[in-house]
């Protein structure tokens, strides 16, 4: 299945039906008097999150959704029948946006909460409605009311207490595999990982925490190098973070240097993103000679200037993960113990979440901008080109793809 999450669409609230002019009309009734009926309520648009849906794929095939407008009104005082109402299913951790003004109209955290994004037009009114002592024969009718009309942008961000960061083959699938069922693709090369991967890590009966896992980060991925930044929003709902560093990369870097990297690019994408909990994990450490191995990771840690918690593990063969698990497991029985005691804990939590994500769609609405420009000028140039300036004995042009 393909993994999408986002999507732009447009909503049309149904229009309410016309009020009916009418007249009762019976033998031997002469002046029966006005009967026509009010119309229907136009059917609104509703959001929905729902377990069932995964990503938000079916929203980039189909973009305008419309609801049922409202039938008008007929006489002996029928009123028309109201439209339906337009759910849209949608995952669960998906904001809605209103494209136009960039307001966030709700978060969709929980299974089955409802958010309406447009509003259906008012039934019209029939002449029976205006019959009165001095009026017995009205004919005034108002007309159903036009049902609201939004663009909105769909977000989805994966539901996680935990997010891990790291360069490319640090081994982010390979610990997510050690210490949940998920089964995420890892191999030998950089980039195994495409689309964010959730693995739910259980430490004892009824306690189990969700972390996820994202495509590596390069230097320059803020800018749009390698997949860039796209999937770092997914970490702005996760309340832990943890940093993974191969301490023998296969290129032959320093892992600090790599590290220092990390960090630039996350205070580039989200300054507020860059200030989470964020614990300090080294990995790959049967890579190095057990007389070595300490010795690099204080090295690392004195480079780094790392004043935060600490965690050595071997990802590969589960060494250390269940210490790191227990203590993981402790830190967000805490914060939500915390978060629940305390209403003002809570609600500086959700302010934080909410600026987070107000800094990503600021900086990946900056990079598309950067691109359409790009783009743009790319256009530009080919339109100046020449037959003549073609010439096939320059040599092969190599084709890249990128996803």
């Amino acid at each position: 299945m393909k993994f999408v999450d986002e999507a732009p669409i447009r909503v049309f609230a149904g229009k309410g039906g016309n009020g009916c002019l009418s007249f009762r009309r019976e033998k031997y009734i002469p002046k029966g008097g006005p009967d026509g009926g009010d119309g229907g309520d136009g059917g609104s648009v509703f959001v929905e999150a729902s377990d069932s849906v995964n990503t938000l794929v079916d929203y980039r095939y189909q973009r305008v959704y419309r609801a049922e407008n409202g039938d008008g009104g007929r006489g002996a005082n029928c009123r028309g029948k109201s439209g339906a109402d337009l759910i849209l299913l949608v995952p669960v951790g998906t904001t809605i946006i209103d494209d136009d003004t960039q307001e966030i109209l709700g978060d969709l955290t929980e299974n089955g909460s409802r958010l309406k994004v447009a509003q259906g037009g008012f039934h019209g009114l029939g002449n029976a409605r205006f019959k009165s002592s001095v009026n017995r024969a009205p004919r005034q009718t108002t007309n159903g009311s036009q049902g609201e009309e939004r663009n909105l942008r769909l977000e989805m961000k994966v539901l996680a207490d935990v997010g891990l960061l790291g360069m490319p083959n640090a081994g982010k699938s390979t610990l997510i595999r050690a210490v949940s069922a998920a089964k995420p693709k890892v191999a030998d090369y950089p980039f195994t990982t495409l689309v964010p991967n959730l693995g739910v890590v259980s430490t004892d009966r009824h306690r189990s925490f969700v972390i996820a896992d994202i495509p590596g980060l390069i230097e320059g991925a803020s800018e749009g190098a390698g997949l860039g930044v796209r999937f770092l929003k997914h970490l702005t709902r996760t309340r832990l973070l943890l940093h993974l560093v191969d301490m023998l990369p296969a290129d032959g870097s320093d892992p600090a240097d790599n590290a220092k990297a990390i960090e630039r690019e996350l205070e580039r994408f989200s300054a507020t993103l860059a200030e989470r909990d964020r614990w300090l994990v080294l990995n790959k450490l049967d890579l190095l000679p057990p007389d070595e191995a300490e010795l690099r990771c204080q090295q690392l840690i004195e480079k780094l200037g790392w004043q935060g918690p600490v965690f050595k593990i071997i990802a590969i063969n589960q060494t250390g993960t269940d210490k790191l698990s227990a203590a993981i497991m402790e830190y967000i029985d805490e914060r939500k113990d915390r978060e629940r005691n305390d209403s003002e804990a809570a609600r500086a939590e959700l302010e934080t979440q909410r600026r987070m994500q107000r800094e990503a769609r600021e900086k990946i609405e900056a990079l598309r901008q950067k691109r359409r420009s790009r783009s743009d000028e790319m256009d530009d140039d080919e339109d100046d080109w020449d037959d003549d300036d073609w010439d096939e004995d320059d040599g092969d042009v190599e084709i890249v793809y990128q996803p």
